[in-house]
């Protein structure tokens, strides 16, 4: 039987247009507004590149299937806020119109880092990316998340209307401002005026987003189909434990009442967003990399194995926590433990693969910084250093039995060309390094971090990830 909406799910209006409606939108903003009970914040999703979430939603009334996987069962919930998915290539125009709807009053983003085209290390727009330069030349008819806002705006302008809330929802620091930042830049350079209401008007809070959601595979969909005895083509996974931290900065204070749902407000965010990029999504993509390496599939699986749990211990304990101030009202100590329960949850299997895509642009955000901090303080960092030298085998492509890595990152082919052209091991690793876009002017001429990972580099290559990680 396939879903359908009863009477009773009918009624939501659009309040909010999401860009890049992914899965974890799907298992973190919409459950959020969905607890809010409030059903003038209806919300339409948009795919800023493909069809297939469209696809999928569409025949089923945009109704989809929240799974959440707990060690002792998993719970199906029915998610109804979703009322309608554009997708963007095909209409760019439907997109504008209803972004520019007077009851449009938010519009959230989960586009990854690489979907904002900047430079990472510097968090400017990247002027010489083809999507960046298509919407300046095609204002009207964009194929970026920053064209689409910029033009919306202008439409807004134009109409009298006041500016939407653009709420980020992906894992970059001070993320609010740095969307402000790029989207002012784009403004810029179509009209100063434009440019300039923006800033007077328009609320870019910044956010801080927490929630495992893994890919859904076929498993996932039958077995809801079995504990709901409904044909759900677009479920969603996910952990139990979910975070949502928001500065309380909105055009005209219009919002749902998301902290029905759990979702803090709080005068500056910074300092949770600090936390957690460094203590959750650093050592993720550590254990991401380096648990691949030693032939582990997922994060759960990576996490059984004690020399894995035992180093990432390690990575936390003595390289990132000294380093990372605690939020107000938190315990560190019990955020790692936490931390590590979440990882270990059997009934999440979340890819190492997957959360290993994008290293390029997720490195300055989780690792990089923390690393800056311990070398200004002259402090060793062996864990860290092992992390990017992880990293760099890993972009390589070949894994430790010789066989290809499927590498997904917009620098795939540099960062392979890079490496295959050096003459040795460390030449490589230093050609990497060398990457400014990457690693900075900074790190990239300082030879306690570059020394420090071409040892680590060499004792992966010669013994392995797994043995690696023992130290």
């Amino acid at each position: 039987m396939r879903l359908h909406r009863t009477e009773q799910q009918k009624g939501w209006e659009t309040g909010i247009v999401h860009l890049g409606l992914g899965a974890f939108a799907r298992a973190h903003l919409a459950l959020y507004t969905e607890d809010a009970q409030d059903h003038d914040w209806g919300i339409i999703g948009v795919s800023l590149q493909r069809p297939d979430q469209r696809d999928h939603l569409a025949p089923q009334d945009c109704l989809y299937t929240a799974l959440e996987r707990r060690p002792e069962g998993n719970r199906p919930r029915l998610v109804t806020c979703l009322t309608g998915v554009l997708v963007a290539p095909e209409d760019p125009d439907a997109v504008l119109a209803v972004m520019s709807l007077p009851a449009t009053r938010i519009v959230t983003l989960t586009i990854t880092e690489k979907g904002y085209c900047h430079d990472p290390a510097t968090g400017k727009l990247n002027w010489s990316h083809p999507t960046i330069m298509h919407d300046l030349a095609n204002p009207a008819a964009p194929k970026g998340a920053i064209g689409f806002i910029v033009e919306a705006l202008r439409r807004r302008q134009a109409a009298g209307l006041p500016p939407f809330t653009v709420l980020c929802c992906d894992n970059l620091p001070a993320n609010g401002h740095v969307v402000a930042g790029l989207v002012r830049e784009f403004a810029e350079r179509m009209s100063p005026d434009l440019a300039s209401w923006i800033a007077a008007e328009g609320q870019f809070p910044c956010a801080m987003v927490d929630r495992i959601v893994p890919a859904t595979t076929e498993a996932d969909i039958a077995e809801v189909e079995k504990l709901t005895g409904f044909a759900d083509a677009a479920p969603v996974v996910h952990e139990p434990f979910r975070q949502w931290v928001i500065e309380d900065r909105f055009v005209e204070d219009a919002r749902p009442h998301w902290e029905i749902g759990g979702a803090q407000f709080v005068a500056h965010v910074e300092p949770f967003e600090h936390m957690k990029l460094r203590l959750l999504n650093g050592a993720h993509s550590a254990l991401a990399y380096l648990g691949y390496l030693g032939g582990h599939e997922t994060i759960a699986d990576t996490m059984q194995d004690k020399a894995y749990a035992a180093f990432v211990e390690r990575l936390w304990q003595t390289e990132i926590v000294p380093v990372v101030p605690a939020p107000p009202d938190t315990d560190l100590l019990a955020y790692v433990a936490a931390l590590k329960a979440r990882f270990s949850n059997p009934a999440i299997r979340h890819r190492t693969w997957q959360i290993a895509m994008d290293g390029s642009q997720k490195l300055p955000q989780r690792l990089l910084g923390t690393i800056r901090e311990r070398l200004a303080q002259d402090l060793p960092l062996p864990c860290l250093a092992l992390v990017i030298a992880g990293w760099i085998r890993y972009v390589g492509g070949i894994d430790e039995q010789g066989s290809l890595i499927d590498v997904r990152d917009p620098l795939a082919d540099t960062l392979k060309t890079v490496q295959d052209a050096a003459p040795d091991a460390a030449a490589a690793v230093r050609a990497v390094i060398g990457l400014t876009e990457v690693f900075g002017q900074d790190l990239s001429q300082d030879s306690r971090f570059v020394d420090a990972v071409v040892a680590a580099y060499t004792v992966l290559q010669e013994k392995g990830a797994r043995a690696a990680v023992v130290g």
